[in-house]
């Protein structure tokens, strides 16, 4: 996370939902800027609970079970949602087109609360999925429910994130609210790498075989104490097998790559990393860490439902980038 304190732009006296909740990525960000969480919905048992041990806030279940009228009055509307492909076969009605589908839910709430702001998040390719005609009806579903929508892509290592992440962003704001001065906030660009994410003495898996093969050295393995040039991206230097997915061992002077909540391979959701002189996964603290969660963020205690859930998060530093400028908005209406 980044330290809000000094921004002068806050969302303070503000009200947020979070759909889709996970494990409160959303939650960090906007309760960073002093937004209140009224209500939140989340259908994995698992994420709920992690939301609950560090929000008291136990998330609503189902989103699709739960009535629009039951859910409080807010001023922000946040919402990781699944990506699905919509069945409109050319029909372009907007709202109608999203029935069977969990934006659909969204779209409902949002036709009865009529809140300030929408701040979503998907996957990169969202923009080009259903050749395109899935992002189209949620920009027209928004726009004709009386929005103006901005999107773009951004990457979490240009947000002082050691982890090559695309995600596209859509922020909408009420028409009655002056919003053209509103823009994605300018990479930071920090140095970064994994190395400075790791832990000291991880709970993480060590990857022994007879197959590894390092076929990349660069200077100064041992890492601790070690002046490293830092790699913007990330660097393979190895393999294990045949090299697939879940099989490319990389440097961690580098980024990491993405974090993933279902990947296979030996290195299955984190990838696999040389580190002091050692192949092995990240721990669950260290993909904390990849995504902007706080040092005190209480992670599940099973390490398959950790790595699953920080594969499906957004990260937190980028969230917080945006909602200040959100908030640069709705204060200058104010």
């Amino acid at each position: 996370m980044i330290n809000t304190d000094s921004t002068t732009h806050t969302l303070h006296g503000s009200k947020f939902i979070d759909l889709f909740a996970g494990i409160g990525g959303f939650h960090l960000a906007l309760s960073s800027l002093h937004s209140k969480c009224v209500f939140a919905s989340e259908w994995d048992k698992h994420a709920a609970e992690v939301y609950s041990n560090n929000f008291g806030i136990y998330p609503s279940g189902d989103i699709t079970e739960i009535e629009e009228q039951d859910i409080p009055n807010h001023d922000i509307l946040c919402a990781g949602f699944p990506c699905q492909a919509f069945s409109i076969s050319g029909k372009q009605k907007g709202f109608e087109d999203t029935r069977g589908t969990l934006f659909f839910d969204v779209a409902r709430i949002v036709k009865h609360h009529n809140p300030k702001v929408l701040f979503l998040e998907n996957v990169k390719n969202f923009a080009k999925h259903d050749n395109g005609n899935t992002f189209k009806v949620v920009h027209k579903t928004l726009t004709d429910l009386g929005y103006n929508v901005y999107h773009s892509i951004l990457n979490s290592n240009k947000f002082g994130i050691p982890q090559n992440r695309e995600r596209i962003y859509i922020v909408a704001f009420r028409n009655d609210i002056e919003s053209s001065s509103f823009h994605f906030p300018n990479p930071t660009n920090e140095e970064v790498a994994v190395l400075d994410i790791l832990e000291s003495s991880p709970d993480a898996k060590i990857i022994e075989r007879n197959d590894i093969d390092i076929y990349k050295r660069i200077n100064g393995n041992g890492l601790f104490n070690t002046n490293f040039q830092y790699f913007n991206r990330p660097i393979q230097i190895g393999k294990v097998n045949k090299g697939g997915q879940g099989e490319r061992i990389y440097h961690p002077a580098g980024h990491a790559i993405t974090l993933s909540a279902y990947g296979g391979g030996i290195g299955s959701k984190t990838g696999l990393y040389q580190i002091e002189n050692k192949i092995r996964k990240l721990s669950t603290r260290e993909c904390a860490r990849l995504q902007g969660f706080p040092e005190n963020f209480k992670i599940h205690k099973t390490q398959t439902q950790a790595y699953k859930q920080f594969g499906n998060s957004v990260t937190v530093n980028v969230l917080q980038y945006i909602a200040i400028n959100i908030a640069k908005v709705i204060n200058n209406n104010d």
